[in-house]
């Protein structure tokens, strides 16, 4: 009773300290140093990947017939930002820090059949562009759903539109605006803000066809009109180029010049057809804002359309938490009346006339069948769990904040690899309790089982990748880097670790085990292991699938998820959760005389991990618009490697508190 009143205390503390400020603010170490700009420094804009939430597919900028600099060079990256599909590259697009520009032409471009092709299919699955600016992404600003007028942004603007007369039109002129929080004490300026709002020009090479094209510019824009859906996510300028002749070292617009500003007028869109010439133009205006620089980021983490429901999620988690505590109470005071009544007894005669756990005590520690293969998967959770708590520590203290491009992915896998030490040491001193000789077969299976399973399908994912031509598809460089990683790092430290772990002296069991296994009494339906491993898992699943929503929007809707002390809460409840439910249909099992607990209590916690794909599966087809069966086959074979990692994670932590459980209570009576 005192542990679990200091357990709700740790716990409100914690949430306290980490809901009340991290969770509710963009607290975060930027990860960049800050730069500051002076007026008419260079500013230049990179250019990230075109995403889309209706593929997944990320494919480079250039991939489109958009503006190249003389040079393309890629920007220095990371291994996190290669998994991910980011890559970072200059572009034509330069501004001078407080200096507003208006129709700047970038350049002058004729569409082949290939291009117009490439066009209309990234149009069709609505592919965004991403840009950055100083480390901070394009935003676009938006209308909220639900009328607020609270800014929201999303990110990226689309590549264009399609209108129902099936004509395809592309977004030519960008119009952006650049944020700076000015120190009043010099000139110095930071970037705080990085909005683009696109828009749709065309160019004539005469005025032959001006009023031909205004007519249809007006119907088009009536047409787009009806369309809700594009209103929303579009801020429409129609705008048409002009121009005589084009001279590429001088171009000259008619209705463009760096003196007027481009307003809204009726003026044809810029059809995405073969042969046609594209001129593509923006606009920069520099606005001095109160946002300080720690806080630019607020606008991209607050990009959701409502409020994430606090309360909501926070009661739920309550109630998991308080039940879970009811039925430990409830398990504390049965075992100390057991406890009591078997040490009270006198006589063997009394002793053998008793039922229930103690009963079973020769064989609960007997060697289950197939201990190695439980060793492994054993090991392999604890170099998962080791992963997941330091990670979580480290996004706590907002070492892998958004702007850290990539950092997140790459921690975890670095952690990963170092955690090969823990999972070869906690095998080999499981595999030497169970009496066990082949202590290096168990340690090449704890090195290559996991990781070998997970690399097999992220390779077949990744060939998909690849014929799909996406720059999501890790390049040969990354996946021998992975490789070697692996090899070079983890299985090493797996084999130190289990060498180790086996010099060690063997775990002693509190009790002895005979020689001759005890018959194991029929069991009611309610205890057969298919239907308690089933029930054993839904507990652990409640406390999280509020949770696994947004992470799950954050990870296939292109959103940043930052929450990461809320995640931190909802993680210490998983492990009450796991090993309590655990636990507790242990109990029942020993004292129906059952003692095969060691793959049951695993796979008690660890069914969790299906119940987990099942919403996966949910999450697809109710909320995401993916069309392609190569985009169907990535989200659930990553799926499929999220979940087997839930398995192995929550499937180990079940083991060891049932483990603990049943060391405790067996050393607490007398044993004759």
């Amino acid at each position: 009773m005192g542990n679990l009143g200091e357990i709700a205390a740790l716990l409100l503390f914690l949430l306290s300290l980490l809901v009340v400020s991290p969770l509710t603010h963009a607290f975060y170490l930027p990860g960049v140093a800050p730069r500051d700009f002076q007026k008419d420094d260079e500013l230049q804009v990179k250019v990230n990947k075109l995403s889309s939430t209706k593929t997944q597919l990320p494919y480079d900028y250039y991939f489109l017939e958009y503006c190249k600099p003389p040079k393309i060079m890629n920007s220095a990256e990371n291994l996190g930002e290669v998994l991910r599909g980011d890559r970072i590259e200059n572009s034509v697009y330069a501004f001078k820090m407080r200096r507003d520009e208006t129709c700047k032409v970038a350049c002058h471009t004729k569409l082949s059949q290939q291009a117009v092709k490439n066009f209309k299919e990234k149009i069709d699955d609505e592919y965004r562009v991403n840009m950055i600016l100083d480390n901070l992404p394009v935003a676009v600003p938006r209308q909220r759903r639900d009328g607020s007028q609270v800014p929201s942004h999303e990110h990226g603007f689309r590549v264009g539109y399609k209108l129902k007369d099936g004509h395809y039109y592309i977004n030519n002129h960008l119009s952006f605006k650049v944020m700076y929080h000015k120190d009043p004490e010099s000139e110095d300026a930071r970037i705080v803000g990085f909005e683009v709002i696109p828009s749709r020009t065309v160019e004539y090479k005469g005025a032959a066809e001006m009023v031909k094209d205004i007519v249809f510019s007006l119907l088009a824009c009536l047409q787009e009109m009806t369309n809700t859906k594009s209103m929303q996510n579009r801020n429409v300028i129609n705008i048409k180029h002009e121009y005589t002749e084009w001279d590429d070292k001088n171009p000259k617009l008619s209705t463009c010049n760096p003196n007027i500003k481009i307003s809204p007028g009726s003026h044809g869109p810029q059809e995405v057809a073969a042969d046609a010439y594209v001129v593509f133009t923006y606009d920069v205006t520099f606005e001095i804002s109160q946002i300080k620089w720690a806080s630019r980021w607020d606008t991209y983490l607050l990009m959701n359309d409502d409020q994430i429901h606090w309360f909501s999620i926070i009661n739920s988690l309550m109630i998991v938490l308080f039940l879970s505590g009811m039925v430990a109470m409830i398990m504390m005071r049965t075992l100390y009346r057991d406890i009591a009544n078997y040490n009270q007894l006198e006589t063997q005669d009394e002793a053998q006339e008793e039922t229930g756990w103690k009963l079973v005590h020769g064989d609960v520690f007997r060697a289950p069948i197939n201990s190695g293969l439980l060793c492994v998967y054993v090991g392999t959770g604890v170099q998962f769990f080791g992963m997941t708590l330091v990670t979580m520590i480290f996004a706590l203290l907002g070492f892998l904040s958004p702007s850290n491009r990539g950092g997140l992915m790459t921690a975890m896998v670095l952690l990963w690899v170092f955690m090969g030490l823990f999972a070869g040491y906690s095998s080999a001193r499981l595999y030497k309790m169970f009496k066990g000789t082949e202590w290096k077969k168990i340690t090449l299976k704890t090195a290559f089982m996991f990781p070998g399973i997970v690399f097999a399908i992220f390779f077949v994912l990744n060939a998909l990748i690849w014929g799909e031509k996406s720059s999501g598809a890790v390049p040969f460089g990354t996946m021998f880097a992975l490789v070697f990683l692996w090899f070079g790092i983890s299985v090493p430290l797996v084999f130190v670790g289990s060498y180790l772990g086996f010099k060690k002296l063997a775990i002693e069991d509190p009790v002895k085990t005979n020689k001759i296994p005890r018959q194991i009494p029929e069991q009611a339906w309610y205890m057969q292991p298919a239907f308690s491993i089933l029930i054993g898992g839904i507990l652990p699943f409640g406390a999280v699938f509020i949770e696994l929503f947004f992470i799950l929007t954050s990870i296939w809707l292109n959103q940043f998820y930052y929450i990461f002390g809320f995640l931190f809460i909802v993680f210490i409840i998983l492990l009450i959760t796991c090993a309590e439910i655990t636990i507790v249909l242990c109990y029942f099992q020993l004292c129906s005389e059952d003692y095969n607990w060691w793959w049951r209590a695993y796979l008690t916690a660890g069914t969790s991990a299906l119940y987990l794909f099942a919403y996966a599966v949910f999450y697809f087809f109710t909320k995401l618009e993916i069309t392609k069966v190569v985009s169907g086959i990535l989200y659930f074979g990553y799926m499929l490697i999220v979940s087997y990692a839930f398995f192995v994670l929550t499937g180990t932590i079940g083991f060891y508190s049932c483990f603990w459980f049943v060391r405790k209570i067996y050393s607490s009576v007398k044993i004759d």
